[in-house]
């Protein structure tokens, strides 16, 4: 498969890291997929980045911690970091896919979950037990992993349990920019 090098907008980002979007409906395994790829990438000796995307708000910090109580003080950001990582919490309105992306300076590679109607190259996956189509730009398609008969012409189709040869995709992505 052509890994596209698409400039502007959307596609990768040509002076950091790749970005591939993992894409499919919810409960398509998007998650699992990324379980399963992410070691195999760094097996590969790529540094890899994950942003996932939630649809709901969510709670970023666990009741009771140091970081919760100030937010809850009234902190706007709070950040906690240890000599191995770091990690910050912040409340702004209207985040952009941008802002995540300017943090993960330093990967090879920043793996988006979810996307899937945004131009950034993807693997979409379609899985039997809640769907059986794509829903996804074919021209943003890299791959389509599926335990299905769904096809589409000009897009490699890869087993959903296909972990190793999306990590070579990825790979070959990567190594071209």
């Amino acid at each position: 498969a052509a890994c596209p090098r698409r400039q502007g907008r959307g596609a990768f980002i040509v002076s950091g890291p790749a970005v591939i979007a993992v894409s499919g409906v919810k409960n398509s395994g998007k998650t699992t997929f990324l379980e399963h790829v992410t070691p195999i990438l760094r097996a590969m000796g790529l540094r890899v980045g994950i942003i996932k995307h939630d649809g709901h708000d969510f709670e970023p910090d666990v009741p009771g911690t140091d970081s919760r109580r100030l937010r809850e003080a009234g902190a706007q950001a709070v950040a906690v970091y240890s000599a191995n990582r770091w990690m910050l919490v912040r409340e702004e309105p209207d985040v952009a896919l941008s802002d995540l992306l300017d943090q993960m300076r330093g990967m090879d590679v920043v793996l988006l979950e979810g996307q899937k109607h945004s131009d950034w190259p993807k693997i979409e996956l379609v899985r039997a037990a809640v769907s059986n189509e794509s829903v996804c730009r074919p021209d943003t398609l890299l791959a389509l992993a599926t335990d299905t008969g769904v096809r589409i012409p000009g897009v490699p189709a890869l087993p959903l349990d296909g972990y190793e040869d999306a990590a070579r995709l990825i790979f070959s992505c990567v190594k071209r920019l």
